[in-house]
């Protein structure tokens, strides 16, 4: 409603802007050798510019405050240095040279306020606005930018989880990790070869869509220097007061240490996976024995193992079986069980 209120009011304002220019007396008249419909020429032309305006407003719906920040900031520092630079170089120019004066300022400011916008744009993820003793810095609660890793972007379920609208963070793709996934792609190593490239299929899996901010991370920071991949990308989440998101053990214990917070997929996959309480009921295939004697061991579709006691000798079948137990370990959730009949054949 507040949008709409701003476009009406934008509207009168250019009709009221059109007619008093068609009062004033500037647009040439019929004595000039200008037709008559001149007036209400100038009238709709100034109508259509404000109607274009409201729809390049509309058809643009995902603006970044960052850059549109740095694009007002570029303009009113380039129009500044603009004027200092006259200011500055009026005394060279040729006396009455008005004509270029104006020409000389016109350069100035054109070269001027590219140079700035551009610069801001380009360093607009370091930027702050500071007064002494005061900086006024984006608090980042919760929504944090998640810096993705070589081994998460090769795993796939990266984009899975993404394209179901759970989390609308930023992604951070590094420069350098895409290099080392380029490298791996073109390995001699027919296995490294094929994950390299899935990789790089899941990266332009994200990057054509469309409900996915993903940020390509070109620069290199001062800190990275000669440092191993795995500690440029904790370097980068700490600069960008984000996350690491990661399948890697080692990565996850190194950025825990440095206070950088992790998202481990591994985690979130065995959180997802459904709870079994002790006497429900489990259907599972038992494909191979058990330590014990009478174990029997099957998978769920999710992965989850499924010990049961008393299945050593229903290999191959689908039975039935009662939940004893459940363990939660790192590499993930295994579900005991008593065998109570065999369900089906295999």
């Amino acid at each position: 409603m507040a949008l709409l209120i701003l476009r009406l009011v934008f509207l009168m304002v250019a009709a009221g802007l059109g007619a008093q220019l068609v009062r004033s007396g500037t647009l040439p008249g019929e004595d000039e050798g200008w037709p008559t419909t001149l007036p209400a020429l100038a009238f709709a032309g100034i109508m259509l510019l404000a109607v274009a305006t409201i729809a390049i407003d509309v058809v643009s719906r995902r603006k970044r405050l960052d850059v549109i920040t740095s694009v007002y900031f570029g303009l009113i520092i380039g129009l500044f240095l603009t004027y200092v630079s006259k200011l500055a170089i009026s005394p060279v120019l040729p006396s009455g040279a008005s004509e270029a004066s104006t020409w000389i300022s016109l350069i100035l400011g054109m070269v001027l306020c590219y140079a700035c916008t551009s610069v801001l744009m380009q360093t607009r993820n370091d930027f702050r606005f500071i007064i002494p003793y005061v900086e006024f810095a984006k608090q980042l609660k919760g929504v944090k930018p998640l810096v993705l890793d070589t081994s998460v972007v090769i795993d796939g379920r990266i984009a899975d989880l993404v394209e179901t609208r759970v989390i609308d963070n930023q992604l951070v793709m590094p420069q350098f990790v895409i290099a080392e996934l380029q490298a791996i792609a073109d390995s001699s190593d027919k296995l490294r070869r094929s994950k390299g490239r899935r990789g790089l299929d899941i990266l332009n899996r994200l990057r054509s869509d469309q409900h996915v901010e993903l940020v390509i991370f070109d620069r290199e920071l001062p800190e990275f220097g000669d440092q191993p991949v795995d500690q440029k990308l904790v370097i980068l989440a700490k600069h960008l007061e984000g996350k690491v998101v990661t399948n890697d053990y080692n990565l996850n214990k190194v950025a825990k240490l440095q206070n950088v917070g992790v998202v481990n997929l591994n985690d979130v996959a065995n959180a997802l996976k459904p709870v079994f309480l002790p006497g429900e009921k489990v259907d599972v295939r038992i494909i191979k024995p058990g330590e014990e004697s009478s174990q029997g061991v099957g998978y769920l579709d999710d992965g989850t193992m499924v010990v049961i006691d008393g299945g050593r000798d229903h290999i191959n079948e689908q039975v039935s079986s009662v939940v004893t137990s459940v363990l939660q370990t790192s590499a993930g959730r295994m579900v005991f069980a008593k065998f109570e009949r065999v369900s089906g054949a295999a």
